[in-house]
């Protein structure tokens, strides 16, 4: 029993040393273990690389926002287009010029003679794109002359022209590209590549060992960085999934995925996707990615019509977009471009004298145009609001989406030069203090907007007046009151007498009502055409409260205008808030004889791929009486004529027939006109943010600014055309009775028929009439 303590302790201190041989035992199994868990994590991880490679490569590569183009320009013979600003369309367009027309997107001026060759074009309304074809445009004091196809040298009946591009729906990060496929790049580009980039691209599997050691021998005999170790597969990975950092670890990672991309992927594959991928510039804030967009941003044209030297130009980019920029650095990009050739050139790819000649070249970039600049921020925001009642914001950024707009481009710099020189005037008067003003144009006979101005300054987006400045219309609610009257002919004609005198209104909770005139004047029994011309409020307060608050506004919304409005009195003298679109919507109805035409800024919807996925076609509806707006429309004219807004003939000619009215609210807050040719309607607010007094009446304010604008740009006159159930007689303005054929005084009227006066007056002898008779009252009028 004594002897178990001493074994106990024997086998505690005295045990026999581990043999060498077990050692290396447990150090071959942890070495064992060691590499099966990094060969774990290892092919965990190439299998996450490799499924994020094919992820991405194979899913939505790109994000392709948007791009929205203007209306295009169709030339015919006797449109009325100067030779300066077809001209200045071009340049909008980026062609260049050349005096061979060498390529499409070129063209030469010879004086009143412009040759272009235009671009091959794909538009919403054609099956197939329209082909580039050279012309001679010429051009007299009047317009454009005639037309010449210069492959055949026949007239041309009308050309179109491609759309300006006004602007692009960008994702978060804002890059931009011009899909190309591998078959649509000029072989001369590859090859360019392969000297310059990748000598041994359909040799290696992604990295390439030879092709460092050939870069590191060719930089350290030229003592500067002349090639660069990286395939284009690497270089692929580095712009497709990567960073630009400088890690070796990133590094590693390169290599691996380019390894994976081409295990997985042709050559092919990989080589169009780099076309499209690599970084080749800066646009402002935009990147511009890939050879097709490139093409464009640095030579105004795509990539089949450039040059030897100017592919070289693109492939030089390469290296570095910043360090060979031809803008910033010509000196340095034409070094890099002409080293391009001479690669080629080594390669055999291109002859020694080819090379020759392309460097004596120059680098000949067109002008950094900022393409991708959203040139109408306000009119593009009304883009951006329609096409999401259709659209997800993410189709509108990423699609690639082609969206033809109704924007005429020079209608709309017209529109914007004529508001920063006008408002600067007006601003001269004594209380017309930090103006801004809020346009909306748009075609007459369709409804489409041809421009749209949000301030003086349209060049930044911010608030957008035209669509979210809601104001008091003042007086552009008249014409809605009377064209409910005329509505009911048994009771109102354009000659009924009716009484501009002080009128009290009694309202809810003591809250009368005691309107003014704005000359504080009462004028007695005026015609109804009087009280409109005249823009009595006392008369239009009667006609208004007799018709009824409740029908006026229905015949609001039978015009356009959606908003609900408060149905007091006050309604009847502008208290009603609308902004400049939704009064558009209104007077575009009377424009449109009664019919209702839903004011639009979009033609339709492309896919990136050509299919047509949205139309907005042209509709109409009837949705008042067009022997009513008639009549209405008559006394507009006369409005222009005789009225508040006579001003406006010191500059059209006296039978242009302009309709329109005028608007001011209390205190001349707001200044409003609204009007229309025969080609044309626009409406003009002028006013101050601060809703302060500008001490502007339409008259005064936004008459002005309508008609400097619409004199520019109308070349048509308003002819009315009167609907089967309408009766022309002849009135004498005193009495409102049938004018005699011997009266002198015998004035027209039209009349709804049966409503029409049936005595006879005793010519000149005053029944109802107290003022003068409005056609010896050529003089403007306030409100």
């Amino acid at each position: 029993m004594t002897d178990r303590p001493t074994r106990r302790g024997a086998s505690r201190y005295n045990k026999t040393p581990p043999s060498r041989k077990s050692q290396s035992h447990w150090f071959r199994n942890s070495f064992i273990i060691l590499i099966g868990i990094g060969a774990f994590f290892l092919f965990t991880y190439l299998g996450y690389l490799d499924y994020y490679v094919r992820t991405q490569f194979e899913g939505k590569r790109w994000a392709i926002p948007a791009h929205v183009y203007g209306n295009p320009v169709e030339l015919y013979a006797g449109r009325s287009l100067s030779a300066e600003k077809f001209e200045n369309l071009l340049e909008m367009l980026h062609y260049r010029k050349d005096s061979e027309l060498a390529a499409e997107g070129t063209y030469f001026r010879n004086g009143g003679q412009i040759s272009v060759k235009t671009r091959t074009f794909t538009f919403w309304d054609q099956p197939d794109p329209q082909p580039g074809v050279a012309m001679r445009v010429d051009f007299s004091e009047s317009g454009i002359a005639g037309i010449t196809d210069l492959t055949n040298n026949q007239n041309l009946a009308i050309a179109r022209m491609d759309p300006v591009q006004i602007g692009s729906f960008y994702p978060t990060i804002k890059e931009d590209r011009i899909l190309i496929k591998l078959e649509e790049a000029p072989e001369l580009l590859i090859k360019g590549l392969l000297a310059s980039e990748d000598r041994d691209f359909y040799d290696h599997f992604g990295v390439s060992l030879r092709g460092i050691l050939r870069a590191m021998v060719a930089n350290i005999q030229a003592g500067d960085m002349v090639q660069g170790g990286s395939t284009i597969t690497q270089q692929l990975v580095k712009n497709f999934y990567l960073t630009s950092e400088r890690k070796l670890t990133r590094k590693m990672k390169e290599a691996l995925m380019a390894l994976i991309l081409e295990y997985r992927y042709s050559k092919n594959e990989i080589l169009e996707a780099y076309l499209n991928e690599i970084y080749l510039g800066q646009d402002g804030a935009s990147a511009v990615h890939g050879f097709g967009l490139a093409s464009q941003f640095y030579f105004g044209g795509p990539l089949k019509d450039l040059s030897l030297e100017q592919m070289a130009s693109l492939v030089a980019l390469v290296r570095g977009p910043s360090e060979y920029n031809p803008r910033r650095f010509p000196e340095r990009a034409l070094q890099r471009r002409n080293l391009v050739l001479d690669e080629m050139a080594a390669q055999e790819y291109i002859t020694e004298a080819e090379a020759t000649a392309a460097k004596a070249r120059p680098l000949a970039v067109i002008e950094n145009t900022h393409r991708s600049a959203n040139r109408y921020p306000a009119f593009l925001d009304l883009v951006k609001r329609q096409l999401k009642q259709d659209y997800r914001e993410e189709d509108l950024t990423s699609e690639g989406l082609r969206i033809f707009t109704t924007l005429d481009t020079q209608i709309q710099d017209t529109l914007e030069e004529t508001i920063k020189r006008k408002l600067p005037q007006l601003e001269k008067q004594p209380k017309a203090r930090d103006l801004e003003s809020a346009v909306v144009v748009t075609r007459r006979d369709s409804g489409e907007i041809a421009a749209l101005a949000s301030g003086r300054d349209d060049s930044s987006a911010g608030f957008n007046r035209a669509l979210d400045a809601v104001r008091p219309i003042g007086s552009l609610i008249k014409p809605v009151i009377y064209l409910t009257a005329l509505q009911y002919p048994r009771r109102y004609t354009i000659t009924t007498p009716v009484s501009d005198s002080a009128i009290f209104v009694k309202g809810d909770n003591g809250n009368n009502w005691s309107p003014k005139n704005y000359d504080n004047r009462e004028h007695g029994t005026v015609g109804l055409h009087t009280a409109l011309a005249k823009s009595y409020n006392l008369a239009t307060v009667r006609v208004g409260m007799d018709i009824g608050v409740g029908r006026i506004a229905k015949t609001l919304k039978d015009l356009g205008v959606d908003r609900k409005v408060e149905l007091y009195p006050s309604f009847l003298l502008g208290a009603a808030q609308l902004s400049p679109i939704e009064v558009t919507q209104m007077y575009q109805t009377l424009a449109g004889d009664g019919f209702l035409t839903p004011i639009k800024g979009i033609k339709a919807v492309v896919s990136a791929s050509g299919e047509r996925l949205q139309s907005y076609p042209y509709t109409v509806r009837q949705t008042v009486d067009p022997s009513s707006t008639y009549i209405l429309n008559t006394i507009l004219q006369e409005v222009m004529h005789a009225g508040t807004g006579a001003a406006a003939y010191s500059v059209f000619p006296q039978d242009y027939g302009l309709v329109g009215k005028t608007g001011t609210t209390n205190d001349a807050k707001d200044s409003w006109f609204a009007g229309f040719t025969g080609d044309y309607l626009s409406v003009v607010w002028v006013g101050r943010d601060d809703n302060k007094p500008a001490g502007l009446t339409g008259a005064t304010g936004a008459l002005p600014v309508w008609t400097a604008f619409m004199r520019q740009i109308s070349k048509q006159p308003v002819n009315l055309t009167p609907p089967d159930n309408i009766k022309i007689v002849r009135i004498d303005p005193y009495s409102g009775l049938l004018a005699p054929p011997d009266c002198p005084y015998g004035k027209t009227y039209p009349y709804i028929a049966g409503s029409e006066p049936t005595a006879y007056s005793a010519c000149g002898n005053p029944v109802f009439e107290q003022d003068r008779p409005w056609f010896e009252e050529f003089f403007p009028q306030s409100e």
